[in-house]
């Protein structure tokens, strides 16, 4: 793979524009395992609500009705009551957002990592134990428990003036291994007579060769590229035999198709990135650049003495006109992406004047391929 690195000053800045080119580069082969997932195999999001205990004067800073009315019901859990009216002070308790991922095949009794985020008006999370918080599902349903002291990578101090400093996220926190999965969620791995595999980027070109690599491992029939994201692949009813046959199914190597032709320009940073494929019809571009300076200077006009008239300011206005050399280069038929950077690089056109060149190709017609502007 070569890659071609052009360099360009734009305005005060330093603009880096990144062509990446793949000329003479042969195919590679992939394994299955690392361009398709079994469908319905997948991650699933938890969320609870819960409470950090144990701040040291970090929580809550305000009364905030939610935390109080979450810091009762937990006191009321365990059979103690608060009388009306009384205050809990909770500057030591702060409400949190606790997320998590299950991963697939997660069986009861394995633990998950989470994150723990504050919801309320609290500092810093650092020092704090989260008590335990239910995790659930789309559905509603607990999938996990969490539990546990929290490990936080910010911090926080304040002055008594009133100064403060903040490094990095103090209210956001980790717990490795901090939920207990009660729940396994089903998936369709172990049903049916078939199992598919989804493409992470669909290619009618892909989904066949895939197809065709397991049927020339499997023999005929064993596969077929249902469309441009799924191969539906035959597989024995027998659970103890799937893991085995997948094994194997996803080691299966073979080459992917190219990617289309793309031309990806970042207009914010001023990153350009032309794919391998790009062509070019027959065109010819001239570049030059004219810069407009208008100076403004002011001229005080004095009148002689005992004339009675006034002192007036008046405006001079000088206009400069300059225009760099321009050039003229021709793209024949079939330019490649080594002759295009070689050609951008001869006229020392800055980054805006690129994608300005990039989009008159693409209104002419001369570009084969996607220009895609993010």
């Amino acid at each position: 793979m070569t890659h071609s690195i052009w360099k360009a000053k734009f305005g005060l800045s330093a603009v880096v524009v990144f062509l990446a080119s793949v000329l003479v580069a042969p195919a590679h082969a992939a394994r299955i395992k690392d361009i398709a997932a079994i469908a319905g195999v997948r991650d699933n999001q938890l969320i609870g609500y819960g409470l950090v205990v144990g701040l040291p004067g970090t929580g809550e800073n305000t009364r905030s009705p939610v935390t109080e009315q979450s810091f009762n019901a937990m006191l009321q859990n365990f059979g103690i009551t608060l009388p009306p009216g009384v205050d809990p002070k909770t500057k030591n308790v702060a409400a949190v957002a606790v997320h998590a991922t299950l991963p697939p095949f997660a069986k009861q009794g394995q633990t998950i990592d989470i994150t723990v985020s504050s919801i309320g008006s609290a500092k810093s999370l650092r020092g704090g134990t989260l008590v335990q918080t239910f995790l659930k599902g789309l559905d509603g349903e607990v999938y996990a428990v969490a539990q546990g002291s929290l490990v936080v990578g910010g911090f926080s101090a304040e002055g008594a003036d009133g100064s403060s400093i903040v490094g990095n996220t103090p209210t956001v926190g980790m717990i490795s291994n901090g939920a207990i999965v009660e729940r396994e969620i089903p998936n369709p791995f172990g049903s049916g007579d078939f199992l598919t595999f989804n493409l992470y980027e669909p290619d009618f070109t892909t989904a066949q060769r895939m197809a065709d690599a397991v049927n020339s491992f499997l023999g005929p029939e064993m596969a077929a590229a249902v469309d441009a994201t799924s191969v539906r692949v035959r597989a024995p009813r027998d659970v103890s035999q799937r893991v085995a046959y997948l094994s194997t199914i996803e080691n299966i190597e073979f080459d992917p198709a190219e990617g289309a032709a793309k031309i990806i320009v970042n207009s914010r940073t001023g990153t350009i990135v032309v794919g391998q494929n790009v062509r070019l019809r027959p065109a010819a571009i001239t570049h030059g650049g004219m810069t407009v300076t208008i100076r403004e200077d002011f001229n005080v006009s004095q009148p002689n003495a005992f004339s009675q008239g006034e002192t007036v300011v008046t405006p001079d206005s000088e206009i400069e006109i300059s225009e760099a050399d321009g050039r003229m280069f021709k793209f024949d038929p079939g330019l490649t992406l080594d002759d295009l950077v070689r050609a951008v690089n001869q006229v020392g056109a800055a980054p805006s004047d690129l994608m300005a060149i990039l989009q008159a190709l693409k209104q002419a017609g001369a570009i084969q391929g996607q220009l895609i502007i993010i």
